[in-house]
């Protein structure tokens, strides 16, 4: 640390002098790192959960009603608009997505599958993972479901087969299960699954087959999107309908489960709380140990060292607690993520980029705080200090 600093490594030698302190401050930068980590675990988390089902399928443009701000939120929109989007030249096709959300009432809880009701015979629009098993689809009461589901037993999904299906009721109704795809739990549902627009009706009745949730249309290849989505916003009456990209629809989705629901707001908060934490601990730590050493710095400053020198100093005792603060906090976030993983099954885990904007983030509060509790010594008079 002397070759580093190029002097003797003061800061470090004024922590160390108290072991206790120097425990207890990286403790509590190690805390606030935590604290930042699952936070950050949990957004990510739901910002990925709030794609996924937009990977399920594959469109271009995708219209909504007014209040749909998610897709598995807001009204109906009719059937008819599908026909109308057709005249223009660059639409290849369209089909309606039913949304729903399905019970599975097992012996020891309850699944809560957000559900999916599409036209099967309409393979374009759905992703490459889905569209070999979609064949089942056209079967009568039929499905494929989330192997990755919230409470459904691995080895239970492993066995469904299109040659071992599996069976249970819904609304009175026996839906059978031939095989199953990669999905996962997110915030709204334990998991999904998908049917095809026909089995959705049977299930609930109440809905009608000319009012599906959302439409989905495929370009001709090469079409821009944006361009068609203005001219769609003319050719269709109906001006109250939301016509976007569907690239534009899941960034406006994203977007509003993170700064307008309440969960995305209260996560947000609580990494803006972990900074503040962290500031709050180094900059008590800083100052005690400038008001500990005022005697020493009083020495130094009727030696004719300056400010630069002092700040020097503490911001190294800064750099010192937030490097190594950092790595007890790591570990314990890898630790605590891995175990929030296995039992909530959402994707929370630690990603390269997280980890660096956390140590840089650190870093950056820790010489913020050591700037701050040098602030009373510039004004100090050196007789004053003795």
């Amino acid at each position: 640390m002397q070759a580093l600093f190029g002097r003797l490594p003061i800061g470090w030698l004024q922590l160390t002098h108290s072991r206790a302190r120097f425990a207890s401050a990286l403790a509590g930068v190690a805390f606030a790192n935590v604290l930042v980590f699952v936070q950050l675990a949990i957004m990510n988390s739901m910002a990925t959960a709030t794609m996924k089902p937009y990977g399920f399928f594959q469109a271009d443009i995708m219209i909504s009603a007014s209040d749909a701000n998610s897709m598995t939120e807001g009204g109906n929109v009719a059937r008819q608009w599908i026909f109308q989007a057709m005249e223009d030249p660059a639409v290849n096709s369209g089909t309606g997505l039913f949304v729903a959300n399905v019970s599975w009432q097992r012996s020891d809880k309850t699944l809560s599958l957000t559900t999916f009701g599409i036209d099967p015979t309409q393979a374009r629009f759905f992703s490459p993972e889905l569209l070999p098993r979609t064949s089942t689809l056209q079967l009568q009461n039929s499905g494929i479901l989330d192997r990755l589901s919230r409470g459904l037993p691995p080895e239970l999904a492993a066995a469904i087969r299109p040659q071992s299906p599996l069976s249970f009721e819904v609304s009175g109704t026996t839906l059978t299960i031939y095989d199953t795809f990669s999905g996962g739990g997110g915030f709204g549902g334990d998991g999904y699954m998908i049917v095809s627009d026909q089995t959705l009706l049977n299930l609930f009745p109440a809905r009608s087959s000319g009012a599906p949730d959302h439409i989905l249309l495929k370009l001709t290849a090469g079409t821009d999107p944006e361009t068609v989505v203005t001219r769609l916003r003319e050719l269709i009456t109906d001006k109250s309908l939301r016509i976007r990209s569907f690239a534009t629809a899941a960034a406006e989705d994203l977007s509003y489960q993170q700064t307008k629901r309440p969960t995305g707001i209260i996560f947000g908060f609580g990494v803006i709380i972990g900074i503040l934490v962290g500031i709050v601990i180094v900059y008590q730590v800083l100052s005690t140990d400038v008001a500990d050493h005022l005697s020493e710095y009083a020495t130094f400053k009727a030696m004719g060292y300056g400010q630069k020198f002092f700040l020097g100093i503490v911001l190294e005792e800064a750099l010192i607690l937030g490097v190594l603060g950092f790595i007890p906090g790591f570990a314990v976030a890898n630790l605590v993520l891995a175990g929030m993983a296995r039992a909530t099954n959402l994707p929370v885990a630690m990603t390269p980029g997280m980890a660096a904007i956390v140590f840089m983030g650190t870093v950056i509060a820790c010489l913020l705080s050591g700037a701050i509790a040098t602030r009373r010594l510039a004004a100090a008079d050196p007789a004053d200090l003795f």
